[in-house]
This record gives structure tokens, C-alpha cells and sequence, in this order.
């Protein structure tokens, strides 16, 4: 009988099923080991922690496999960073016998053969030894894989042979196309994708972790808060080693703004001097630098703004404050383009908040500047509006490019070619003459008149504003433009009116309520056979500062305005039994944070308004679905077979310990022990609880 394969073979087998993309990767390896004579000896691979290098790695070490090639794989992470430790770590990855000379042996065998050393920064102590004498004593027929976190050092770059010898890789997270692949590979339900894709941004170890999520409970409706061993992980991949307390809060501060400097950074602490973190936080591999200040990766900004919104929702909420308040100080003695970039810094603020986040592309609005009209720009802008608008919109468009031609912003991209514009309407500046030719201006006029301005005030239409390629879809084209509409705000005199008309009034519902822009549907008007809608703001009955103030208050609502809604119109809601379990899961995360309990849908199930009363408050119900919880879980402690779930919910939610592995420790069980209790109580606490909403005693004392 034929043995089977090993479980090593197996182990392998299994990494390259769920492996996706890396193609360019993966075949600049395959054609180099292919060719006769190497190109080149040394290809060096970097990125930031979890995005995937490891598994490259054992990729690049199956291709070598497949092609006949022996191979070496030495992981930096299990020796110490010494040539000897790192000799032995060869040696025994050659399966050589132990007193023998891992160099001699690779200088004596001929054919090609393939090195591979991951976690490379592990061994920055030996780096000089590495590339001035063990690289350099092998033979020409050794194709050596460097993979490190941070890119090569100087020396490497520097010198002219290993400038031609080697090739340098940065390794970045995977695209769209790949990272679904991926998570339709691991069975993640469909639904589901796009709100893990919009978390991972296509982080290699993210992916997985989030997979491994649907894989524990296949019911889950993911949000990062609701994983917060999943966040702790890639905390503790993305992170080494924080050195202090106040290092910790800095690294939370730059999650929470778009371009971290270091005078932000001193505002945020409310430390003096904060050169020496600032430096710190510069060397992390997880941050990117550039010429306006730090940001993290995509991945660690989110994981990080999770982490600390689910385990100090105060500390969260009091960086939001500080950092508005230092944006506003700073619009407030800026102007111009300094100005515009400071909004866009504080209504980065509002990126978490579900009524604002779809409608802005964060990270890519810096792509484009505004600019002022150009005299030949006029035939870009007027194809523009004839594409998207139509032929009699263009008209029109161009009498007011003609009419007003100072209320026109541009915008470029790097090449200064037009990619966008807003053109304004200074309402009080028209004619009758023109009120007439153009409907828009006619309807709003129509009804600006109701209460028409007084001396000294102006209105603003925000008559055509589009993007070249999407038109008044999301983008970052688009993101800027409101930008300039915010601005306008701030710096206009005496400014009484804002209309904005929209071709599609619905889409734009929930961000434009969020701004506390008002549906006006008798401002409606027809241009060329489309109806447009309108929005408008009166700053006579809210004032700028009063408007500011507002969206203060609403930046840290997370429920949507809509679900606000319905929470007082429909008091009772009917939940699926697994939709309850997801509720019940929720709700014991958000056990200590009042606004997310009273957003929590349990607050409208029998359960709960049999206990508080229809006409409680959410936030009175909130109070009655924590006692619940605290309840229920209290009834496991009085059974010895149960009385281990109940103290692993409590050191979780009730009394958390600041992390899952401590509440391990605490407890004084494997993390993996903790986790099956865990997981038991929360199953134990969702049964007593459904049991009680569909009206069965039948579990409760069991």
C-alpha cells in the first residue's frame, strides 16, 4: 500500500489552493530561473507587515520545486542576527549534516539552485556581513530572494555592481480583481464582499484574517468592530513594538486624520515638544511619507481606527475634538488653496460617519487642484456639459461662462488639462433677461423671492459643477468640488442662499441631509427633457458657525439618518433567528458604548420593548437591553458546566480586559481554550435570549 502524501505536502498544497494574483511577481521568478545564464542574482522584496510576503515566498519556493530546482528557505524570524546563527539556519535548510560548511557545499555543487530568506529585516545587524561577504562568495548560479519590511539599505542601492546584479520589488497590497477572487476562493458570502474590501483595501493578511471571521461564524455581518481579534492581529503584525503609552496615542491620532504633521500631532497630545514620537512614527514601515506629512497604509489606518473606536470610544471621540478644533482655527486665518486643503483635512473627520463615507474618495482627492478659467478652456468645459447634460444645457453654459466668468473654479489634474469645473450663478447679479432664458435660475429665483434677500446679502446657484469622465458621480473630481462649495461658504459676505441642483436628487439624499442641505422640490426644473433636482441651504435660519456646530455633533452619529428614522416609526421589528444572533453579538460588543446600544435593532424586538415600554426612549431601551445582557450572562455563573462561558463573556464585554489575550491570561487559559469559551457563552447567552423573544422557557434553566 502506497503511502500517502505528507503532511507538510499537505500543509503545501493547501497554501497554494488559496493563493491568488502575484502574477508579475511570480513569473519575473519563474522566466529569470528559466533562463540559461541569471539576469540578475538578488531580488529584494519589500512592503509593509501582512501584505504578503510570506506567502510569496513559499510561492516563489513551489515554482523552484517545480522546475527541479533545489531549494533553501531560511525565515529570519527563528535565528539570531549573527553570521553563525544564520549559517546554521542554511545548513539546515540545504539538509546538510551539522558540522558541515554550508558555504564550502554551495560553492562545490553545480546546477541552479534557490535561496530564500524572509522576514530580511530581522537581520539588519548582519546586513553589511550578508552583502559584502556571504552573497558575494556564491557561485553565479544561485538565485538568492530577499524579502524585508523596510526597502534595501543605502549601501545596496549605492554601489554599482549590485545595482546591476539585483532587482528591487516593492510588494503592494493586492488589486480589487485579486482580492475577490480570493474571497470568493474562501467561501465568504457574496454580500459581504464589498464591505470587506472596502476595509482590507486588499491587505494580504487582512483578507485572510477576515476570511478566517465567516469561516468561525458563517452568519456574520462583518464590521471591523465586531472582529476585535481580528484587529488585534493585524495591530500586532503591523506594530512591533510601541515604547510607550504616548506612542500609542500618537499612532491612534494619525489613523484619525488625513496628513498628520507635527504640529497636528502637538495639538492632539497637547505635548510641546513631540519631535522624538514624530520621528518614530516616520520610521514605522506602516506609514508613508511625503512632502505634507504622515499617513499610515490603508490597512493600518483602518485597523487602527477600529481598534481604538471599539476599546476607548472616549479617547476616540476626544481626538475628533481636538483635531476639528485645531482645522478650524487654521481655515479660519488661511485662504485659497491652503484653505481647501485644510477642509478637506476636517471633513476627513466625517470618512467614518455612514451617512458621508460613500460619497467621497478620501484618499484620491488630493489628484486634482482648482484652478482659475482659462480662455481656452471654454471648449473642454462646454463638450463636457454637452456629453453629460445635452446640447440646450451647453447653451446655457456657456452664456454663463460668458456672464460670470470669475465664479468659475477648474479643475486640473498634474497635466493642467480640465478633469472637472464649477460654475456659480450669483443670483442677485441677473437680469430678467436671464432668469427667463434659464429654467434653473428662474425656478430658484421664483423661490428665493418668498423671502428675498436684503441689503448687503447675496445667493450662490452652484449652477453646473461635473466631472470629465463621471459627471456628478463620486469621484475625486467631485470630492474637490464640494470642497469648494464648503469654502464658499466660509468666505462668502453676507451670503443668505446656497441652491444645488442634482440629476439625481435620490442618490444624493443622505449626504446632503447630513449636511443639512433641504429638498426643494418646487425649485425643480426641466433642461433639454431632464428633470433636475434641487437642494438649498438658507444661512439666515443657520449661520455658518451654527452649521459647523451641527455637523460637529452629527460627525460622531454613526447610524445613518434614514435608520434614525425608522427607529421611531417602527417601534417593534421582527428579527430572524439569525439576524438576533448577530444582534445579540453586537450588542455584547457595544455592551459599555451607549450610542451604539440604542442603534443596536434589539432595542426594537419584543424582547426588549416587553421589558422598557413602546414608549421608551432608544435611549432608555439601550438601558434595558444592557441590563438584559448583564442578566442573562449572571444566570450562566449559577451552573458549574456553564459558569467557565460566563467568566470568559464577562473578562470580554461586561468587565473587558483591554485585549482578548489578556483576557486570556486573565483567566489563566490557552488563547485558544478562551476562544471556545468564549464562543460558547455568547451561544449560550443568544439561546436564553431568543428563547425569551419567541416566548419559550423551554432552555432558560437548563
Amino acid at each position: 500500500m502506497s503511502e500517502g502524501p505528507s503532511l507538510q505536502q499537505r500543509l503545501d498544497q493547501a497554501r497554494r489552493r488559496r493563493f491568488v494574483g502575484r502574477v508579475p511577481e511570480r513569473e519575473l521568478v519563474r522566466s529569470t530561473l528559466a533562463e540559461p545564464e541569471l539576469p540578475f542574482l538578488v531580488l529584494y522584496i519589500f512592503g509593509p507587515g501582512g501584505i504578503g510576503k510570506t506567502s510569496l515566498i513559499r510561492e516563489f519556493a513551489a515554482i523552484g520545486r517545480e522546475l527541479g530546482l533545489p531549494v533553501a528557505h531560511v525565515d529570519a524570524r527563528r535565528i539570531d542576527p549573527s553570521p553563525d546563527s544564520f549559517l546554521d539556519a542554511v545548513r539546515a535548510a540545504l539538509n546538510l549534516p551539522p558540522n558541515s560548511d554550508p558555504v564550502a557545499y554551495l560553492a562545490s555543487i553545480s546546477g541552479r539552485l534557490l535561496l530564500l530568506v524572509d522576514t530580511y529585516e530581522m537581520l539588519t545587524p548582519i546586513d553589511g556581513w550578508l552583502r559584502e561577504q556571504f552573497l558575494p562568495g556564491l557561485r553565479g548560479d544561485i538565485f538568492v530572494v530577499l524579502a524585508g519590511r523596510r526597502p534595501p539599505a543605502l549601501p545596496w542601492r549605492t554601489d554599482s555592481g549590485w545595482q546591476a546584479m539585483m532587482r528591487i520589488l516593492p510588494l503592494r497590497n493586492l488589486g480589487p480583481d485579486e482580492s475577490r477572487a480570493y474571497l470568493e476562493l474562501r467561501d465568504v458570502p457574496p454580500d459581504q464582499i464589498d464591505a470587506v474590501l472596502d476595509f482590507t483595501h486588499g491587505h494580504a493578511l487582512a483578507l485572510s484574517l477576515v476570511a478566517d471571521v465567516y469561516d468561525q461564524g458563517p452568519g456574520t455581518q462583518f464590521r471591523p468592530e465586531a472582529a476585535p481579534d481580528v484587529i488585534q492581529t493585524l495591530l500586532e503584525q503591523l506594530v512591533q513594538q510601541v515604547p510607550s503609552p504616548l506612542h500609542r496615542a500618537a499612532l491612534e491620532a494619525s489613523s484619525l486624520v488625513r496628513l498628520l504633521t507635527e504640529s497636528l500631532l502637538a495639538a492632539l497630545l497637547r505635548q510641546e515638544d513631540v519631535r522624538d514620537v514624530f520621528d518614530w512614527l516616520r520610521g514605522l514601515s506602516l506609514m508613508e511619507v511625503d512632502h505634507r506629512g504622515l499617513f499610515p497604509h490603508d490597512l493600518a489606518r483602518e485597523a487602527l481606527t477600529a481598534d481604538v473606536r471599539w476599546r476607548n470610544p472616549d479617547w476616540y471621540n476626544e481626538l475628533h475634538v481636538r483635531a476639528r478644533n485645531y482645522y478650524m482655527h487654521r481655515v479660519q486665518t488661511s485662504s485659497g488653496q491652503e484653505q481647501r486643503r485644510l477642509l478637506a483635512d476636517y471633513v476627513y473627520l466625517h470618512r467614518d460617519n455612514p451617512s458621508v463615507r460613500p460619497f467621497f474618495q478620501w484618499q484620491e482627492s488630493g489628484t486634482v487642484f482648482t484652478d482659475a478659467l482659462r480662455p481656452e478652456d471654454l471648449p473642454e468645459l462646454l463638450a463636457m456639459v454637452a456629453q453629460h447634460e445635452g446640447a440646450e444645457s451647453a447653451d446655457l453654459a456657456a452664456h454663463w461662462l460668458a456672464q460670470q466668468p470669475r465664479n468659475v473654479s477648474v479643475l486640473r489634474g498634474m497635466g493642467g488639462a480640465p478633469t472637472g469645473f464649477l460654475a456659480r450663478v450669483t443670483l442677485e447679479a441677473t437680469t430678467a433677461a436671464d432668469r427667463d432664458l434659464d429654467p434653473a435660475v428662474h425656478s430658484v429665483w421664483q423661490l428665493m423671492n418668498r423671502k428675498p434677500l436684503r441689503a448687503g446679502e447675496t445667493a450662490t446657484l452652484f449652477r453646473f459643477w461635473m466631472a470629465r469622465v463621471t459627471h456628478q458621480g463620486v469621484s475625486p473630481e467631485q470630492s474637490r468640488l464640494f470642497l469648494n462649495m464648503v469654502q464658499d461658504y466660509l468666505v462668502t459676505p453676507g451670503l443668505a442662499y446656497t441652491f444645488l441642483p442634482v440629476v439625481d436628487a435620490d442618490f444624493w439624499r443622505v449626504p446632503f441631509e447630513y449636511a443639512d442641505l433641504e429638498r426643494l422640490p418646487a425649485a425643480d426644473f426641466t433642461v433639454g427633457g431632464r428633470r433636475y433636482g434641487v437642494y438649498g441651504h438658507d444661512w439666515r435660519e443657520t449661520s455658518v458657525v451654527n452649521w459647523l456646530q451641527l455637523l460637529a455633533e452629527r460627525e460622531m452619529i454613526m447610524t445613518p439618518p434614514a435608520a434614525r428614522a425608522r427607529t421611531v416609526a417602527e417601534p417593534l421589528i421582527v428579527l430572524s433567528e439569525a439576524d438576533f444572533a448577530t444582534a445579540v453579538r453586537d450588542a455584547l460588543r457595544d455592551y459599555k458604548d451607549e450610542l451604539s446600544l440604542a442603534a443596536n435593532p434589539l432595542i426594537r424586538s419584543r424582547l426588549v420593548i416587553s421589558q422598557s415600554g413602546s414608549e421608551a426612549t432608544p435611549a432608555a431601551r439601550a438601558g434595558t437591553l444592557r441590563q438584559l445582557l448583564r442578566e442573562t450572562a449572571e444566570s450562566l455563573e449559577e451552573s458549574p458546566r456553564l459558569n467557565k462561558f460566563y467568566r470568559a463573556v464577562c473578562q470580554t464585554y461586561l468587565q473587558p480586559a483591554v485585549t482578548q489575550e489578556q483576557a486570556a491570561e486573565v483567566l489563566d487559559l490557552p488563547f485558544s481554550t478562551y476562544r471556545r469559551h468564549l464562543r460558547s457563552g455568547i451561544e449560550e447567552i443568544t439561546a436564553r435570549l431568543w428563547s425569551r423573544e419567541i416566548g419559550s422557557l423551554d432552555r432558560v434553566f437548563q
